[in-house]
């Protein structure tokens, strides 16, 4: 089962990320409270130092510096770290921790289940065997199901919106006395629709073109030519030949995870094509499909097919680096602990 602890780890991560998304109101980790106007941030309020400065407590030169710390500091630390993991890993964050991409990938199952496809918009049906070998019969019975979880969830989220401008015992005990205010019941009824219709329809779209977190997260990783990418073994590609797609089949936005990285520009390093791979093939080392990074992934960057001449796995030119996991000379191996090639090699 070795093979399946990555996607294992990548389950569990993105669940507690989505459990964290949801209490982080109620708990006071993170907030904006639009009735205090101003955050909560690990319990304790945080302000910019303008009520101090307003009551004479301290001057503009204070005000300056409180602002500079307690505002735009953290913001500059946030992006910043966000721009450097990008550059280097693409979106990790996506396929990794985003509640969002938890939710389109429960969708996906589910509405494989009722339709044989991951969306509505898709023009063929998928394969009933799964890589592993289970088959999956599509019955509309599953619509069932897959109405709930799209409702459900759109609540969820809207509710969940809400508790980060208002405070979150406020508007939980609003609704469990079934009491909520006009424009709390405005917020969550239009939120809950718009987010139905969303995860309905357009889930992968939004990813893809209407995230502005996901955009800046794969600008930062198109401008890095060696940053961690998916490479083809495009030496073995006569072993390909019996797969009925099943990297193309497994990837959640949709992509094509053989194509050259700009066709892969929304790319959410969830790894599911590599786990695809992995179980047709016979295990990771059989493998078509690695993350690559460094001088490999130039290869990915410039070819329609993974790794160049030379950089094979064994075959390395010095200087070259490893073409799997994610390691690199000045990274070390970020991703051994999720990739289970490296841990397997």
């Amino acid at each position: 089962m070795k093979q399946y602890t990555r996607e294992t780890k990548r389950l569990w991560l993105r669940s507690a990320f989505f459990v964290l998304f949801v209490l982080a109101p109620p708990l006071d980790l993170f907030r904006f409270d639009l009735t205090l106007g101003h955050f909560f941030l690990f319990g304790y309020p945080w302000t910019l130092g303008i009520d101090r400065f307003a009551a004479g407590e301290i001057g503009a030169g204070g005000a300056a510096v409180q602002m500079a710390l307690r505002g735009l500091l953290p913001i500059v630390l946030v992006v910043g770290g966000v721009i450097w993991v990008s550059w280097k890993y693409g979106r990790l964050y996506c396929g990794w921790l985003c509640p969002h991409f938890s939710v389109v990938e429960t969708i996906n199952a589910l509405m494989r289940r009722a339709i044989g496809k991951l969306s509505v918009w898709d023009k063929r049906r998928l394969p009933e065997i799964l890589p592993d070998g289970r088959r999956i019969r599509p019955s509309r019975i599953w619509w069932i199901p897959t109405l709930f979880a799209v409702v459900g969830f759109a609540f969820l989220w809207a509710t969940a919106l809400l508790t980060y401008l208002l405070p979150p015992a406020e508007v939980y005990g609003n609704l469990a006395n079934l009491q909520p205010t006009r424009n709390q019941a405005l917020f969550i009824g239009i939120g809950t629709l718009l987010f139905s219709i969303e995860f309905l329809y357009a889930r992968h779209l939004f990813c893809r073109f209407g995230c502005a977190v996901g955009l800046f997260q794969s600008l930062a990783w198109m401008g890095n030519k060696k940053a961690m990418v998916v490479g083809f073994d495009r030496h073995r590609v006569k072993a390909c030949t019996d797969c009925d797609n099943a990297c193309d089949n497994a990837c959640p936005m949709r992509l094509k995870p053989r194509s050259i990285k700009r066709r892969m520009f929304t790319c959410t390093q969830c790894a599911r094509c590599l786990q695809a791979c992995d179980q047709v093939m016979g295990g990771p080392r059989e493998s078509l499909l690695h993350w690559v990074s460094g001088a490999d992934a130039l290869d990915v960057s410039d070819r329609e097919f993974g790794r160049s001449d030379g950089r094979r796995e064994g075959n390395r030119t010095p200087g070259t680096q490893s073409s799997r996991c994610g390691s690199n000379s000045d990274g070390g191996h970020l991703l051994c602990g999720l990739c289970d090639s490296a841990n397997s090699s």
